[in-house]
């Protein structure tokens, strides 16, 4: 079948694959509501919770990282464990009551707490959407699928702006905020119940009969179903030890993973989508207005996600990847210019906004979506779980040090001098991708691992002639 055909007319021949996926990318939505969902909070629950220093309203929004963190590093034991399909179970019953903690919360403690519990289920479920479905699909239309994880966290966001600004007029408005957290959850932790199990994790497990089965009802019927078993069957012969990521056989790898992980996070964007309201209202903007023009940053968001699932699988990872990072890497220099310029915040208040979009557009075509669509397709089945686990982790980890520090930034090198400094992090992150990356469009996760890795007949702990790492980068 042809390598190149479409996203979309391919999901139109299998729509039963099309809704598992969807389902499965909830996960991405608790993400993307709780990412969202804060910076219209805070307008309005720090006087309720006494939230009076930077640091405190800091706190409240990073906290869910290192919940997250924590949920990372469990996540991949778990989906080993008990599957991909019963720990996103388990994630989304975690998630409504961390939400409904939140929404009772009564001091700073117990917001703390809440929102760590909504971090542990965030970060388990951010970590287990893409591997599941990358699991599931068909190389054909992977980057398609895959990034659906990260449409539904561009929709969470935007959902989260939608509810801050239709509750902000009312009485106990961010209890309600929090409270619609209820919904997402209980719908993961439903839908995954009627959905099946990893194909490859049944391999693991020697399920083989049932992993056919799973394959050939989201197959085509040209598809060669035996030659996935054997494929997959080759990568498993082996169990491999948490400390192989440490071998040389697979450190390239490693260090594409990580260094995508890292950048997706030092270039800032989540103190666009946690204070993108407080980034607004430095511009100029009265707590409405903030947040009606946070909605604007919502729609660009899911639109341009949208168009990359759209075309990953037609022009590449790399090519969004790049031309993403130069975009949102020129947006930063508009807003540190704008905000260095008082004439300008005068004059044209407008810009601020301008800039805002034009970076949302640069990472909802870039970082956003291939981060975590590569690091579901680069590493070995044997390591996959904990590899990715580890990548995860390190996003979650920046994330945390990006949004416990961005106010402090402000107040010490000055909100024109923070934008500058994510804009000097966005130039290395496009030499980075320059020269590290590879292209992983139209292959089968097991060519990946051959090209970018190891062997997979040789043991991944020890380097081989056959297990050196060989990246392209075109």
């Amino acid at each position: 079948m042809d390598e190149d055909r479409g996203f979309l007319r391919e999901a139109a021949r299998n729509r039963r694959l099309l809704g598992v996926a969807a389902i499965a990318a909830i996960g991405g939505f608790l993400f993307g509501y709780d990412t969202g969902v804060i910076g219209g909070a805070m307008l309005f629950m720090q006087k309720d919770l006494g939230l009076e220093s930077h640091g405190q309203q800091q706190l409240v929004v990073a906290i869910l990282l290192l919940g997250a963190i924590a949920g990372a590093l469990i996540a991949g034991w778990l989906a080993d464990k008990i599957s991909r399909r019963r720990t996103k179970m388990i994630s989304g019953c975690v998630y409504v009551i961390g939400g409904l903690a939140c929404a009772f919360s009564r001091n700073y403690p117990e917001i703390l707490a809440s929102r760590f519990v909504l971090g542990l289920s965030v970060g388990t479920a951010s970590f287990v959407s893409p591997m599941y479905i990358a699991e599931l699909v068909p190389k054909r239309i992977r980057g398609g699928v895959v990034s659906f994880n990260q449409l539904m966290v561009t929709l969470g966001i935007f959902t989260a702006y939608v509810v801050d600004w239709a509750f902000a007029p009312l009485p106990n408005n961010w209890r309600w905020m929090f409270g619609v957290t209820v919904i997402p959850g209980a719908a993961l932790a439903i839908g995954m119940y009627f959905m099946p199990f990893s194909p490859r994790w049944l391999v693991q497990k020697g399920r083989e009969d049932d992993a056919r089965e799973v394959l050939e009802r989201y197959r085509f019927e040209e598809d060669d179903v035996e030659g996935e078993i054997a494929e997959i069957k080759d990568v498993t012969r082996e169990e491999v030890p948490v400390r192989a990521l440490l071998g040389k056989g697979v450190r390239r790898m490693m260090v594409v993973g990580l260094g995508l992980a890292i950048f997706q996070q030092i270039v800032g964007i989540n103190t666009v989508i946690y204070y993108a309201p407080t980034i607004l209202k430095m511009a100029g903007q009265e707590n409405t207005g903030a947040l009606t023009q946070s909605l604007y940053i919502g729609v660009t968001n899911v639109v341009f996600t949208i168009v990359a699932i759209l075309l990953l699988d037609r022009l590449g990872r790399r090519f969004f990847l790049i031309f993403g990072t130069a975009c949102l890497t020129v947006a930063l220099v508009g807003l540190g210019v704008f905000f260095a310029a008082p004439s300008l915040q005068q004059s044209v208040g407008w810009l601020a906004l301008a800039c805002l979009l034009f970076y949302i557009f640069g990472f909802a075509i870039g970082l956003g979506p291939v981060f975590w669509l590569m690091i579901s397709e680069i590493f070995p089945l044997q390591m996959r779980g904990p590899a990715m686990a580890v990548c995860t982790m390190f996003n979650w980890g920046f994330n945390f040090l990006i949004a416990y520090t961005f106010l402090t930034l402000t107040d010490l090198i000055t909100k024109s001098g923070t934008f500058w400094l994510y804009a000097f992090f966005g130039i290395c992150a496009l030499v980075f991708f320059a020269t590290l990356v590879p292209e992983t469009k139209g292959r089968t996760l097991e060519e990946i691992q051959d090209d970018v890795g190891a062997d997979a007949d040789a043991p991944l702990g020890r380097e081989t002639d056959e297990s050196r790492p060989r990246v392209k980068t075109a």
